[in-house]
């Protein structure tokens, strides 16, 4: 297949780039910036600059057989005003743009499908609940971005187009996402509990998410919104301690609750608060995953 990739210079977007190369598809991006894309992904066969909150993509850049759209804002670091509006745009009025292009296409012309993320924020605060794909949204500021965001994308279901969605956790990889945040600091101790620990964390380790996206290229029986988790969720204290185990280091020196909203405003809510997801479409079909236990991932993509 020919491949259409947002977002494909960050750490996700370059790991499954290259998963599908490997696969045998023909890899083609949008970026804010195409030659830095041609530069860190040497993988793709083409890119087009395009910036999503502008308009539409070039029409040339969508004659392709499928769309993978990963492009948005970072959601780590302080939430100003300035970053909060960001990250809402860019996930809701990109993914509207996007949309719209692919709506443009003559009939006959367009993607057979949209694998679109989204994540576990689309439930908001939840205690104890187990959350599958039945939870109602939540109503906190980033339950209403992925609102919006996947109802940008359902949208393309009108012009023909199956729609994936992928509601995802913490990511695990070796060169981005949490852990290259996490790991430096684990290294001198500095990895314990934040605020209780008790809260639960959920999480998937990268070469899941590109299973799972080479899959639903695939299999037309795909369709709709999936929580892309691992059935194995943990409380943040043994992320913590797990990940110690890992690297050889203590887990020690906890992080109170008032210093993280000191540090990081708002955005310390979705450290501090409990989401407790499990993937229960996929296990409904007998989706299994490759990295279902926690340490063993986090050997796997730390040490090899």
């Amino acid at each position: 297949m020919r491949v259409l990739l947002t977002g494909a210079t960050g750490f996700v977007g370059r790991e499954l780039a290259a998963v599908l190369h490997r696969g045998g598809h023909e890899v083609v991006a949008l970026s804010r910036n195409a030659a830095r894309a041609r530069e860190q992904v040497p993988v793709l066969r083409d890119a087009w600059d395009w910036d999503l909150l502008a308009g539409p993509p070039p029409a040339e850049a969508l004659a392709v057989d499928a769309v993978i759209h990963l492009a948005g804002e970072t959601v780590a670091g302080r939430w100003t005003k300035r970053k909060k509006e960001a990250i809402h745009a860019t996930r809701r009025d990109g993914t509207r743009h996007l949309v719209e292009g692919l709506g443009a296409l003559p009939e006959g012309g367009r993607p057979s499908v949209l694998i679109s993320t989204s994540a576990v924020g689309f439930y908001g605060e939840r205690g104890e609940e187990e959350i599958t794909e039945a939870t109602p949204a939540g109503s906190d500021f980033l339950a209403q971005v992925c609102q919006d965001w996947e109802a940008g994308a359902d949208a393309a279901a009108a012009h023909g187009v199956r729609v994936v969605t992928m509601r995802m956790p913490i990511v695990l990889g070796a060169r981005g996402g949490v852990l290259e945040q996490t790991v430096p600091m684990a290294k001198f101790g500095i990895n314990g509990p934040l605020g209780s620990g008790q809260q639960w964390w959920c999480w998937v380790a990268v070469p899941d998410v590109c299973r799972f996206v080479a899959d639903a290229l695939r299999d037309a029986t795909f369709e709709g919104a999936y929580n892309l988790c691992s059935p194995q969720p943990v409380r943040q204290i043994e992320f913590a301690r797990a990940l110690g185990r890992v690297l050889g280091r203590p887990s020690f020196l906890p992080t109170p609750a008032f210093a993280l909203k000191l540090v990081l405003g708002e955005f310390s809510v979705e450290v501090l608060t409990s989401k407790r997801q499990l993937p229960a479409r996929l296990q409904e079909r007998g989706w299994t995953f490759a990295q279902p236990d926690l340490e063993e991932a986090l050997r796997a993509t730390l040490l090899g």
